[in-house]
C-alpha cells in the first residue's frame, strides 16, 4: 500500500539524469538528490491504463515500469531518460478529472515525441561550456521551492544574455509540446478541456506563488499565454470529457488523499453525509491511521461485501490485518486480492512479506521464493531484494542471501555495504557458476558507482 511502500529514487549522475521540460519549470536532479516515489498497484493501474493509448498514440513505446507516481504536492509531471513519466501525487489531487491528467501526460509525452530530453542535455552542455548551468539550475531550484526573491539576483546577473536564450529555447519546448499534445488527445478523440482547465490551476498557483510578476517567469512559458492557446482549441471541439476511467480515478484520488493527509483532514474532504464509494474508501483509510481498528474493519468489509472481487479492497484489508498483527488473515487477503489480480508483482511482494511474518514452514519458504523471484523479474524493487535475503536466510541458502542483501544495498543507494556482501557471498558461492555470474554483474555495477561518486 501507499505508505509502507515509498521509495526513494537515487539519481548518480553529474549531469542531470532527468533533463526534462516540466509543466511550468524545468525540473534538475543531481548527485546524492532523490526523488519519493510511491508505489500502489491500484494507483498505477490506472496511470498505466490512461498513458499506454496516448503513447501508442505519440509513437512511443510504453513500459508500464517507467511510469512513477512522485509523492509530491505540487502540479507538476515531467519525463526523463528512458521515456520516463514522473507524475506528482499534487497532480492528482488537484485535478477534478481523468480528462485533465490526460491532457498533462499528452503534453509530457510531446517532450518524448519532439525529442526534447536530447536537445536540452545538448543545450545545457553548451551552458555549461560558458559557465552558466550551476547558475541556472541554482536559480529554477530556489524558484521551485516558492522562493524566488533568494536567487533572482543569480539569474539577472552579468550572463543574462545566454540565460534570456535559454529561456526562450524552453518557452518554444514547451509551445512544441502543447500543440504535440492537442494532436494526440484529438486521435484520441480526448477533449482539450481538461487541458485548459488544469492551465487555470496552474496559472492560479503561480499567481499565489507571485510567479508570473518574476521576469524569469515573463521569459518562461507563461501560463495565461497557454491558457488562450489551448482555450482556441475548446472553441468548437466536440470530443468528449467523460471517461471510462472517471470513477476509478476518484478512488485512486480519496486513497491517495487519505494516505497522505491527516485523518481530520480526510474527514473535512470526505465526511460521513458522503456516502459515495472513494469517500468511504478514504474514511476507512483515515480510520485505520488512527488505529479505529473495529471501525476500518467494518468499513472495508462494508466495501467488500459492495464489490467482492476488488482486489484493492482486499489489499487494503491484508494491510490492516497485517499491521494489526494478525498475520494469518492478512495472508488470507493478500491471496484473495492476488487471484482476483494475477501476476501484479506488488500484491506478490505484500503476499511473500505476509507470509514471512508467520515463521513459514519449508514449504512455505518455497511459494515465497517464487512469489519474489517472479516479481522480481517484472518490476524489480529494493523490499523484493530485502524479502528475497531474508527468505533465503530462513531457508539456509546464505550464498543468495548475501547476494540478495547486496543487490538491496545497492538499490538503496549504499555501494560499499553492497561491495563487502557482495565478498561475503562470493565466499559462500562454493562454484556456483549462476551465481557467481550474477554477483560479477552486480560488482561492475557497483564499481560503476563508486567510480561515479569518486570512492
Amino acid at each position: 500500500m501507499v505508505e509502507k511502500t515509498h521509495q526513494r529514487l537515487k539519481l548518480q549522475k553529474q549531469l542531470p539524469l532527468l533533463l526534462a521540460a516540466a509543466l511550468f519549470c524545468t525540473i534538475f536532479s543531481f548527485d546524492a538528490k532523490a526523488i519519493n516515489l510511491i508505489s500502489d498497484e491500484e494507483s498505477e493501474t490506472l496511470l498505466h491504463n490512461i498513458s499506454r493509448p496516448i503513447f501508442k498514440t505519440a509513437g512511443i513505446n510504453f513500459n508500464p515500469n517507467d511510469v512513477y507516481l512522485v509523492n509530491d504536492n505540487s502540479l507538476n509531471a515531467f519525463v526523463g531518460d528512458g521515456n520516463r513519466l514522473f507524475i506528482h501525487s499534487g497532480t492528482i489531487l488537484a485535478a477534478d478529472k481523468v480528462n485533465e491528467l490526460q491532457g498533462v501526460i499528452a503534453h509530457e509525452a510531446g517532450h518524448i515525441q519532439g525529442g526534447h530530453i536530447l536537445r536540452l542535455k545538448l543545450k545545457m552542455q553548451s551552458l555549461q561550456e560558458v559557465g552558466l548551468v550551476s547558475t541556472i539550475v541554482a536559480g529554477t531550484a530556489i524558484l521551485a521551492t516558492g522562493r524566488p526573491d533568494v536567487g533572482m539576483a543569480v539569474l539577472l546577473g552579468s550572463q543574462s544574455s545566454a540565460l534570456n536564450n535559454y529561456s526562450i529555447y524552453q518557452t518554444s519546448e514547451e509551445r512544441s509540446a502543447d500543440q504535440a499534445a492537442n494532436e494526440i488527445l484529438k486521435e484520441n478523440n480526448v477533449s482539450p478541456n481538461g487541458m485548459l482547465s488544469f492551465m487555470k490551476k496552474l496559472n492560479q498557483q503561480n499567481q499565489l506563488n507571485g510567479r508570473e510578476e518574476i521576469p524569469y517567469f515573463r521569459t518562461h512559458p507563461v501560463t495565461r499565454e497557454r491558457i488562450t492557446f489551448f482555450e482556441s482549441l475548446v472553441q468548437g471541439n466536440k470530443a468528449p470529457e467523460n471517461s471510462k476511467y472517471q470513477e476509478d480515478f476518484l478512488r485512486v484520488q480519496a486513497k491517495l488523499f487519505a494516505f497522505l493527509n491527516s485523518p481530520q483532514a480526510t474527514r473535512q474532504k470526505y465526511p460521513a453525509s458522503d456516502k459515495s464509494v472513494p469517500a468511504r474508501y478514504a474514511r476507512v483509510i483515515a480510520d485505520f491511521k488512527q488505529l479505529k481498528i473495529p471501525s476500518a474493519q467494518k468499513g472495508i468489509d462494508g466495501l467488500i461485501s459492495l464489490e467482492p472481487n476488488n482486489p484493492y479492497f482486499h489489499e487494503l484489508k491484508g494491510q490492516i490485518y497485517l499491521e494489526t498483527g494478525k498475520i494469518k488473515q492478512a495472508v488470507a487477503e493478500y491471496q484473495k486480492a492476488l487471484q482476483l489480480r494475477p501476476g501484479s508483482a506488488l500484491l506478490q511482494v505484500s503476499l511473500a512479506q505476509a507470509m514471512l511474518e508467520n515463521t513459514p514452514s519449508a514449504p512455505d519458504l518455497q511459494k515465497i521464493l517464487s512469489l519474489l523471484n517472479k516479481s522480481q523479474l517484472k518490476r524489480p524493487s529494493a523490499l523484493g531484494y530485502l524479502l528475497l535475503s531474508r527468505a533465503y536466510g530462513a531457508a539456509g541458502d546464505d550464498a543468495r542471501a548475501s547476494q540478495n542483501a547486496a543487490e538491496f544495498s545497492f538499490a538503496a543507494g549504499e555501494p560499499q555495504t553492497a561491495q563487502r556482501q557482495i565478498e561475503q557471498a562470493r565466499l559462500l558461492a562454493k562454484g556456483n557458476k549462476q551465481l557467481l555470474t550474477k554477483l560479477d554483474d552486480l560488482s561492475a555495477r557497483v564499481a560503476e558507482a563508486l567510480k561515479d561518486k569518486n570512492i
